[in-house]
């Protein structure tokens, strides 16, 4: 899950709604405490994909197709999957690498994005919300 990738800034923190946050990597990076039920434990750094859209109806229409291909079947979304939906309904520059985030530390992001980010299982897909 990239453990050995070294930590990179992310982008900057803008206005709108995202969905699956932390959807291709969530793994912890540095010294932690393991063992809560999350399965992540106290991560310092985590590595997360977003689709952000001002839009409501738009950031839907992402969401829909993420649930229609795979979250209904209780499945994980593949992250080549996660980065072709980014691509095509990201307002966020990081659409165009997939909605990829990088590394980034607690703090580095806006509180909801981050809350999502921090508190997502590995390999997991959050449902839309609202970030600053």
């Amino acid at each position: 899950m990239g453990k050995d990738s070294k930590p990179k800034d992310a982008g900057g923190k803008g206005k709108g709604k995202q969905a699956g946050g932390a959807s291709d990597e969530s793994a912890s990076k540095g010294k932690g405490k393991a063992g809560k039920s999350d399965g992540l434990g106290t991560c310092t750094y985590v590595k997360a994909r977003h689709i952000l859209c001002e839009k409501q109806g738009k950031i839907n229409e992402a969401y829909k197709k993420l649930q229609d291909g795979w979250l209904s079947n209780g499945d994980k979304v593949p992250p080549a999957e996660f980065a072709k939906l980014a691509a095509e309904y990201s307002e966020c520059p990081s659409g165009k690498k997939g909605g990829d985030l990088g590394w980034f530390p607690r703090g580095k992001m806006a509180g909801p994005f981050q809350e999502v980010a921090f508190s997502t299982a590995v390999g997991a897909t959050s449902a839309p919300f609202k970030s600053t």
